[in-house]
């Protein structure tokens, strides 16, 4: 009797399994195909914001905004700082009342909301944590053991009890994809940078970065249909960003992103939803797609805007000239042609946001052309090393951008350069007339308790009142807002004032420690100008990969404790990583072949070079090829011609060619193969 019971329980398992793959199968098709088995994908809106208005004291931050999400869509929410992204967001999920206007979320619809800063307070582990995410898994987990106990000393109608419960059970734990909950766990916390080592670190020992990490963690765990992230990428290093990129972009529901990193948002954003001056627009595509459009709408509208402003001008000349005549008819003709001038809907100037902010570095005076050279440095802290026997040099006018996990020890290198902090081993030069200019992500060279004023005037004394003032103002800080206390600015607010300092400073050798953190599209776009026309040297650490694609010359990857070295910008990085990483490790390991991080910078140049060499060879081999080849056919197709085949000296010299070009494409067939490995 058990063993039948047991049996039959096992055909239900197995008809279960076979019924749950075929449900897989057909919702599948209808996926490809479009929803119901139609041939059109059908995409279902899951909200809609319709004339939201919001008044903070007298500044009108959104203005009457509408737009719509749908289930499949990856929109980013775009604008300077102080735009409203944030009160959008917090709007939509009910954190911030509406002064006007409607949310509507369309039935059944979960979402979830990562705030810029997430306050986790915990006793649990970090692991542990993630797992209340996964409570319902546990619950099931915990309800299937003790049936499957129960079945043994069951019998009968009873045993079939625990067979439907059994199967039960199991359909919801596969439907929730409970038996992969722990790799899904670790797969998401390795993703977002922390290491195995780490799961068992309690939350409350961690960082507010590391918190809003774990958040973010819980969120993604979650899988709501709607995600909702302010500036998600803000903690994250490179290779966790790379992996939310991938994450989201392979996302089931809809995800809605307000993001400064336009490398992000041009990997992710299939809507752009802009806010300009309180007024939103949607845009399709992603960043760059946006920049396009909104540079040709920006020149529509500044033509109106003119047009209007010459039409306007024209009638009040009009008017002005038909009042001087003094005459009734002509008075009579004034006054209705102001009834008309009063009746045009004035189009609004656009915004001009780049002229407000100007930023002009200039040395004070050039540099030798050997600007800093490191020999033999190494770095650790509490039994862990940072780097170790690090050697490298820069040279004038080069923008070096090092770039790495969290952790790895780059902001430690530009602290031990700026004399913050003592190296463990090694030495470093720096050549002559070389005068350094600072930036610090964490603002250690502002003083808190001075106004902004005062920070400018006790380190630059020579300069006039007039003169603090009209810097502080190419920073966007005006009137009143230069006696502000720097303790009392956000975190944007006091990269600009650092940036002002820099810019005062003349320095002809930069060293810039996360310099586009806090700043805004705009912002970061002004930054990449001033430094493009900088005619020093520049180092700096950076993850906004966007910004290390325009302005770096060279990068510096920080892995596994040594500089990998690549002359180029990030898209550059991106084609040789896979080569050169490893050839780094090799060659460190490698007793007879000296360590990559100890060649000098004219070394690895050159290696590079040869590098490139070898690529361009082979493009130009493959392209010679393709023409011979062409060639060779071209001869064949001649030589089969009526009039040519009874022409012997014609036949004679098409065999000539052909043999001359089959001999050189046999030379080029064996130097593509010597390129190609």
């Amino acid at each position: 009797m058990l063993v039948n019971s047991y049996l039959k329980f096992k055909n239900c398992r197995i008809a279960f399994i076979i019924k749950l793959f075929y449900n897989y199968i057909d919702l599948h098709c209808r996926h490809r195909l479009g929803t119901y088995g139609t041939h059109e994908t059908r995409y279902i809106m899951i909200l809609s914001c319709n004339n939201i208005s919001k008044t903070f004291v007298d500044n009108q931050i959104l203005k009457g905004a509408s737009f719509h999400i749908e289930d499949h869509e990856k929109a980013a929410i775009v604008g300077i700082n102080g735009a409203g992204k944030t009160t959008l967001l917090k709007i939509i999920v009910g954190d911030t009342p509406a002064d006007e206007g409607l949310v509507t979320f369309a039935k059944d619809t979960s979402f979830g909301y990562l705030a810029q800063h997430q306050s986790v307070n915990s006793s649990n582990t970090i692991y542990d944590e993630l797992l209340t995410v996964k409570q319902e898994v546990l619950d099931l987990e915990r309800k299937l053991r003790e049936t499957e106990k129960a079945m043994p000393n069951a019998h009968g109608r009873e045993l079939e009890q625990l067979m439907e419960k059994y199967s039960s059970l199991t359909s919801r734990f596969e439907d929730i994809n409970g038996y992969a909950y722990k790799s899904e766990i670790n797969g998401i916390l390795k993703g977002l940078g922390f290491s195995e080592n780490e799961f068992d670190k309690k939350i409350d020992t961690l960082s507010g970065g590391q918190k809003t990490r774990i958040a973010l963690g819980k969120l993604l765990l979650q899988k709501p249909d709607l995600i909702m992230l302010d500036e998600p990428t803000n903690h994250l290093d490179l290779n966790s960003i790379m992996w939310l990129e991938t994450y989201l972009l392979n996302y089931k529901g809809a995800v809605v992103i307000v993001s400064h990193d336009r490398y992000f948002l041009d990997k992710i954003a299939t809507k752009i939803i802009e806010i300009d001056n309180g007024v939103v627009t949607s845009f399709n595509g992603n960043y760059s797609d946006y920049a396009i459009q909104k540079e040709h709408l920006r020149a529509e509208q500044m033509n109106a805007y003119l047009n209007q402003q010459r039409e306007i001008k024209h009638h009040e000349e009009v008017i002005d000239k038909l009042r001087q005549f003094n005459r009734e008819k002509s008075i009579k003709r004034a006054e209705s042609r102001e009834k008309m001038l009063d009746k045009i809907e004035r189009i609004d100037k656009p915004t001009e946001v780049k002229a407000d902010m100007k930023l002009k570095l200039t040395p004070h005076k050039t540099s030798g052309n050997d600007v800093m050279q490191i020999e033999g440095l190494s770095k650790g802290f509490d039994n862990i090393t940072l780097f170790e026997n690090v050697s490298f040099e820069i040279k004038r006018g080069e923008h070096v951008a090092i770039i790495g996990d969290n952790g790895t020890g780059k902001t430690t290198l530009l602290k031990i350069i700026n004399e913050l902090i003592p190296p463990d081993n090694g030495v470093i030069h720096l050549g002559a007339n070389v005068e350094i200019g600072y930036y610090d992500q964490e603002h250690h060279v502002l003083h808190m308790d001075k106004t902004l004023f005062d920070e400018i005037s006790d380190e630059y004394p020579y300069l006039t009142n007039t003169e603090i003032r009209n810097t502080l103002a190419a920073f966007l800080f005006t009137g009143e807002d230069v006696f502000k206390k720097i303790s009392t600015l956000s975190g944007g607010e006091r990269g600009r004032v650092s940036l002002a300092k820099l810019m005062l400073s003349e320095a002809n050798f930069l060293i810039l420690d996360e310099p586009t953190n806090h700043l805004d599209i705009t912002s970061k776009e002004i930054l990449e100008t001033a430094l493009n026309a900088y005619e020093g040297t520049v180092l700096y650490v950076s993850h906004d990969r966007y910004f290390i694609n325009k302005t770096a010359t060279r990068i510096l990857e920080l892995t596994h404790n040594r500089f990998v070295n690549y002359i180029g910008n990030y898209d550059y990085y991106l084609e040789k990583k896979d080569i050169l990483t490893p050839m780094s490790e090799m060659s460190s390991t490698s007793s007879n072949a000296p360590s990559a991080q100890k060649l000098s910078w004219q070394q690895q140049k050159e290696q590079q070079a040869a590098q490139r060499k070898k690529e361009n060879d082979l493009k130009k081999c493959e392209a010679r090829i393709a023409e011979l080849e062409e060639k060779s056919k071209a001869i064949d197709e001649q030589m089969c011609q009526p009039d040519i085949a009874t022409d012997v000296a014609k036949l004679q010299e098409l065999a000539k060619d052909k043999e001359e070009t089959d001999t050189e494409l046999e030379q080029l067939y064996e130097k593509w193969e010597e390129l190609s490995l």
